[in-house]
């Protein structure tokens, strides 16, 4: 999603150079520089001058402009200035004294409410919690048949009186249900509309009152920019919303949103929607995001996704063949199916500091499902032999295999090629060697 703003800040900060001594002159340049690529992402005007002169203030309190190193030290400011502007700290989900712990969700028709009620349910659960999922939402067509499948397929209790019944009475008799299960928490999940409308927010206020959650997280479309930041802002006026939920962050949309709504609402982002799986909400952590914009990626977050997708045994196992260069192409085949599991290609690499520019060159959001499948038919093509010895691998092994797996030559040799190409950087990450990594 920040692509094209990463890019264009890192344009702004190289203009510094290496140099001892930037002038007050290339501050304001390379600020003015920032400005315009946080406009272009669609950040709000007035979070955009806010950002930029407190940026500016403190470059010149710190006396950044004499020191040996401004360039890194301007970096550092702005890194901190944009984990003001998204929240600061990490914040995390209010829970009661007495349980359960009553979360209500709300937002607008087709920001994905639905969906990421059963994510939060599904993370409540991984997380040792015992959920209880509430189906308000009486109005939209198949919106209740829709959460109640979603929580089928998670094995999540679910309460519904299907669409006839008012949202008031569904949800006192859902949090009875959930008191006699001793569930830990109740997500309750709300009506929506196209547009904001006074009845909506009549009903939801109403809600709000009859329950008194402990959070009322709106679920925001982060695509639909300003107008998300707009409608976030009009509900907690009206309703008055504990957090908010950032969904599609996986899209190529401009970013504005992220940046923009934790400063015009007042409510801090408590998680955000990565995908469409049901494990793809992720907590919010504004220190990660901010690494991620400027390119100093996200290791924290690659490496939690790791540990749950790989475990902890094969990443000891795969890490010390990484350090000796000697994992082979039936190690590289088991890799791929588990990276697939973790998420798309170009957002892990986009995790991994510096990796822009490599993740250019590798062309790697050419690389779908189908490039996975493809490599996967190549490798089991391979007797075991050539699988351990792929150096080996001659022409005419390469036309045997590629008849095997129903592909060409060429593509056979694209992918050795690939495979070699991420052995070598595989080796030189684990060596250390690279100064990001020490």
């Amino acid at each position: 999603m920040f692509e094209s703003l990463t890019d264009k800040l890192q344009g702004a900060f190289k203009k510094f150079g290496s140099r001892g001594i930037v002038t007050e002159e290339d501050l304001d340049q390379a600020l003015r520089e920032v400005r315009m690529a946080m406009l272009e992402a669609d950040v709000n005007f007035k979070v955009v001058r806010e950002f930029t002169t407190r940026v500016k203030e403190k470059a010149l309190g710190a006396q950044v402009l004499r020191s040996l190193s401004p360039a890194q030290q301007v970096i550092d400011i702005v890194h901190t200035e944009l984990i003001e502007i998204l929240g600061g700290a990490a914040p995390q989900l209010a829970t009661s004294s007495r349980p359960p712990t009553v979360i209500m969700l709300v937002g607008l028709q087709g920001s994905g409410k639905t969906t990421s009620i059963a994510k939060l349910a599904n993370l409540l659960k991984k997380q040792g919690n015992r959920p209880l999922v509430v189906a308000c939402d009486v109005y939209r067509p198949a919106a209740v048949d829709q959460l109640v499948t979603l929580a089928k397929a998670l094995d999540v209790p679910y309460h519904e009186e299907g669409a006839t019944q008012k949202p008031a009475v569904i949800a006192a008799n859902g949090l009875e249900k959930a008191r006699r299960m001793n569930a830990t928490h109740v997500l309750v999940d709300t009506a929506g509309r196209l547009h904001i409308d006074e009845e909506m927010m009549k009903e939801v206020a109403g809600l709000r009152s009859q329950l008194a959650p402990e959070e009322v997280l709106f679920v925001a479309d982060a695509m639909a920019g300003q107008d998300a930041v707009t409608a976030a802002k009009e509900f907690h006026d009206k309703v008055g919303t504990t957090g908010l939920i950032l969904t599609k962050m996986d899209g190529d949309a401009r970013g504005g949103a992220a940046l923009s709504i934790r400063q015009v609402t007042g409510v801090p982002v408590k998680f955000i929607g990565m995908g469409e799986k049901a494990d793809a909400l992720e907590p919010f952590y504004p220190d990660r995001l901010a690494g991620r914009i400027l390119g100093m990626g996200d290791m924290l977050s690659l490496i939690e996704k790791a540990k749950e997708t790989i475990g902890d045994e094969d990443t000891d196992r795969f890490s010390e063949k990484m350090k000796k260069g000697t994992f082979d192409l039936q190690d590289f085949v088991e890799q791929l199916r588990k990276v697939r599991k973790m998420g798309p290609l170009g957002q892990l690499v986009g995790m991994l500091p510096g990796f822009s520019k490599i993740k250019a060159q590798l062309n790697v959001d050419d690389i779908d499902d189908s490039f996975f499948n493809k490599a996967e038919a190549i490798v089991l093509s391979m007797t075991p032999w050539e699988r351990r010895h792929p150096d080996k691998i001659d022409g005419k092994r390469r036309k045997r295999i590629a008849r095997g797996s129903g592909t060409d030559a060429s593509q056979v040799n694209q992918l050795l090629k690939q495979f070699f190409e991420a052995r070598k950087i595989a080796k030189t990450l684990s060596s250390g060697k690279m100064p990001m990594f020490r």
